[in-house]
């Protein structure tokens, strides 16, 4: 029988410290969260695993060391509101919501989105929304935009749609990945300022593709 409270000790001291995960709120949200909680249960034993964990339908559980990295180069703060693209098995969204003041959670696959909800809801998280809808639209929010959002899996680009719903001053993380197989990934953070989005380079990731995140075709002449 896996003891998972030791297991979410050890990610926690062999995966994400050793690899630059210092911020101590994030840490704190790591070891009280049950991972295990948002995995069916024959893969709960894999939960702390250091590798990105399959939910079925090309979608996973993201890698726990590229999830925690993404969250803390976010800086999140605790009156942010926060969007999570692509939340699926609701992980990432509930970290979230231990460090900001409300997260609007984005999923399309209406079946993970389903058993995201009754988990983050049986674990007595409460600043939650859930949205099913296409991932690549986000969820405009014009009167109150979204200080910090998070994209759990690796695309092509960022649609424009999704740096809009950004405040001024918002920051969204992600992993850029070209469309070729066996190519690793950048992790990315964009910041708006002064109405004007600019990303740069954070650190090597592999993580799976996101569907719906292709780049635009290009017109050649």
């Amino acid at each position: 029988m896996t003891d998972f409270t030791l297991a979410r000790r050890n990610m926690i001291d062999g995966q994400l410290r050793p690899n630059r995960v210092t911020n101590t709120q994030l840490l704190t949200a790591i070891a009280d969260l049950p991972r295990e909680r948002f995995l069916p249960e024959g893969l709960r034993s894999l939960a702390y695993a250091d590798d990105d964990i399959p939910l079925g339908n090309g979608r996973y559980l993201m890698e726990p060391m590229i999830l925690a990295r993404l969250i803390q180069t976010l800086q999140p703060q605790s009156g942010d509101r926060a969007l999570v693209v692509a939340s699926g098995a609701g992980y990432g969204s509930a970290l979230l919501a231990r460090l900001v003041k409300s997260v609007v959670a984005l999923e399309s696959d209406a079946a993970l989105a389903g058993s995201a909800e009754k988990t983050i809801k049986a674990l007595g998280i409460t600043n939650v929304r859930h949205v099913t809808g296409k991932l690549e639209a986000g969820v405009p929010s014009p009167n109150e935009p979204y200080d910090v959002i998070l994209i759990e899996g690796a695309v092509q680009h960022v649609p424009p749609a999704i740096v809009d719903q950004l405040a001024e001053g918002g920051r969204l993380a992600t992993v850029i990945a070209a469309p070729s197989a066996g190519v690793l990934g950048l992790a990315q953070l964009i910041v708006k300022e002064g109405r004007v989005a600019s990303g740069r380079p954070i650190f090597d990731a592999g993580t799976p593709a996101l569907p719906g995140f292709a780049s635009p075709p290009r017109f050649t002449f």
